[in-house]
């Protein structure tokens, strides 16, 4: 599992190290792995080092350090390096004697010509977004040149992944340590390229993350297996209140992800009509009020039906609510239940339960989604291009690692929920079943390409399935 935690934490962290290591020496260890880094990338672009024109934008700070004595290390291997600092006043005095030492330059422009970039600008001090002067630097990158980022990507919020304003966009982010939030959660995620994580033996404490990203060998932990014993009821079934007249579909595609999600049994309830629809597809479906261990209801449901919503809320037995269902949740009465409570909004629908606009939950997922599972006191899984699940009273937030742009069509959330809710149905809490469907519907998406149908989605999801088990 992949774990960030805050900049408090690891700067705390750091200096716990520092106190029991000679001076410069940490600085060293990541400067250390990163020239190892752009070493293995320009090797793989040019066949390697030497004669490599290789650009510093350096920073006041630590940041710039580092990308200085990698920089020394680079050139003591026969790259052309040369550094464009912010403030010319403020490089870090050891990296620049070391960068002069190994034969780099510093020079007040950036080079138009270069192999690869390094950005040492702000890491993950900076807030707020770039300032005027490394903004500058930034803008007059050479187009196409390959960019590492030192830590962070400059302009991206480490917290956050937040992005006020112009930022790096880098092919390769180097990280010290542990992972930061941003570099895992969009808008900074996107900005990070490929993150090459470099253990420099921080000891961080496990309370205190604020990120995880599940891997396949957490994902199929958690999957529900059958045993010997096992029959339809006591794997889990799952019901589906979904569809109507306009939106037939999406019943269908919630059923279909319900049927691949490991649960024992489907059981739909809607209009005749949907119905006939389902059983066309999906003739194991079982049809009509019975017995289920989860529900899901919303994906096209429609206007007019929020009884029904509330009606499965108030029974003592997990629920999923999705698209439709979500309109005009009491927040009191979600905080009453004490079955699991899965709520599955996109930025739309999230923004309209906060009572707050769109964008600002675009701009921060993190607080978007802590914020959701707190009012409504139920699990909550933010669809976006970084899928984001949080449960109230936890204060770690799992972000989705697996997915495709492509996912981005009509009905793949509908999947989801069925997905979801199955899961919910064979035993996993709310958070375990949103981040764990969140896993496996990418992973379907993924093996589908692109462009993709939702209907694909869920027929790759028995082999997504496989994937964790055996890697």
């Amino acid at each position: 599992m992949r774990t960030a935690y805050s900049v408090e934490t690891v700067r705390a962290a750091e200096r716990e190290l520092m106190a029991r290591l000679p001076e410069g020496a940490l600085m060293q260890r990541a400067a250390a792995g990163l020239a190892a880094a752009c070493a293995g990338l320009l090797r793989r672009a040019r066949g390697g080092v030497y004669g490599a024109r290789v650009v510093l934008l350096v920073g006041p700070g630590d940041n710039g350090g580092d990308a200085l004595y990698a920089g020394a290390r680079l050139a003591r291997r026969g790259a052309g390096v040369t550094a464009v600092p912010m403030d010319p006043e403020r490089m870090h005095p050891g990296g620049l004697a070391a960068l002069r030492a190994a034969g780099g330059r510093v020079e007040r422009a950036v080079p138009q010509r270069a192999d690869l970039v390094l950005d040492g600008l702000l890491g993950i001090g900076g807030k707020g977004g770039l300032r005027p002067a490394a903004a500058a630097l930034v803008e007059h990158i050479p187009p196409g040149v390959p960019v590492v980022a030192v830590d962070l990507p400059s302009g991206v919020d480490a917290d956050t992944g937040e992005v006020a304003g112009p930022a790096v966009t880098a092919e390769v982010t180097v990280t010290f340590g542990a992972y930061k939030p941003g570099l895992l959660i969009d808008p900074g995620a996107s900005r990070a390229g490929a993150v090459h994580l470099v253990d420099i033996g921080l000891e961080l404490p496990s309370p205190q993350v604020q990120v995880q990203a599940l891997q396949h060998a957490d994902v199929a932990r958690l999957l529900p297996e059958p045993t010997a014993t096992s029959d339809k009821y006591r794997r889990g079934v799952v019901g589906i209140v979904a569809g109507s007249a306009q939106y037939p579909g999406a019943a269908v595609l919630a059923v279909a992800g319900a049927l691949r999600g490991g649960a024992g049994a489907v059981r739909y309830v809607g209009p005749a009509a949907v119905q006939e629809a389902v059983l066309a597809r999906y003739p194991e479906t079982l049809i009509g009020p019975g017995r289920v261990q989860a529900w899901v209801v919303g994906p096209g449901l429609g206007e007019g039906r929020a009884g029904e919503v509330a009606k499965l809320l108030a029974q003592d037995t997990a629920v999923l609510v999705d698209a439709d269902g979500l309109r005009g949740l009491d927040p009191t009465a979600l905080r009453a239940r004490t079955a699991p409570t899965l709520l599955t909004p996109h930025a739309g629908e999230a923004a309209a339960l906060l009572g707050v606009e769109r964008k600002s939950v675009e701009a921060g997922r993190l607080d978007a989604v802590r914020a959701l599972a707190q009012r409504y006191g139920a699990a909550v899984l933010l669809k976006g291009s970084t899928t984001l699940i949080a449960s109230g009273g936890e204060t770690t937030v799992r972000v989705n690692p697996t997915g495709t742009p492509w996912l981005a069509t009509a009905g793949s959330g509908d999947v989801l929920s069925g997905l979801a809710g199955s899961l919910l149905a064979g035993g996993l809490s709310g958070a375990d079943a949103g981040a764990v469907g969140a896993y496996l519907h990418g992973l379907a998406a993924r093996r589908v390409g692109g462009p993709l149908l939702a209907h694909q989605v869920a027929e790759a999801l028995p082999e997504a399935w496989h994937d964790t088990r055996h890697p």
